[in-house]
């Protein structure tokens, strides 16, 4: 399966420990990005650039509430990842079926 190379390219925006510490922040529903900021202990600067990203790559959606900006989780663009991922299960449970041969032989 090819993967399409894009400036919102899932794969690259999930590859940021932060990015994906507030995608997981964000599972419980939508949230302000001043909360998002008390919760990831980096500065609104970075968690709204962080932000910006996962907006453009489909990651999350936004909404205004009076002057407040909430964010809200899109896991649909990690169906790609999931898929590509999924590709290499074969892979490992075969390494594990030939370990487990390999150790009932020698114990």
């Amino acid at each position: 399966m090819a993967r399409s190379l894009s400036g919102a390219d899932t794969f690259h925006t999930i590859a940021d420990a932060h990015r994906r510490q507030m995608m997981n922040l964000l599972r419980d529903g939508e949230r302000p990005v001043g909360w998002l900021v008390t919760r990831t202990g980096i500065s609104y600067s970075a968690v709204s650039q962080h932000l910006s990203i996962l907006l453009r790559a489909g990651l999350v959606s936004r909404r205004a509430s009076g002057t407040r900006r909430l964010y809200r989780l899109n896991a649909a663009p990690l169906q790609e990842v999931y898929d590509w991922c999924a590709q290499y299960r074969f892979f490992w449970n075969g390494r594990l079926s030939r370990l487990r041969d390999y150790l009932d032989k020698h114990p």
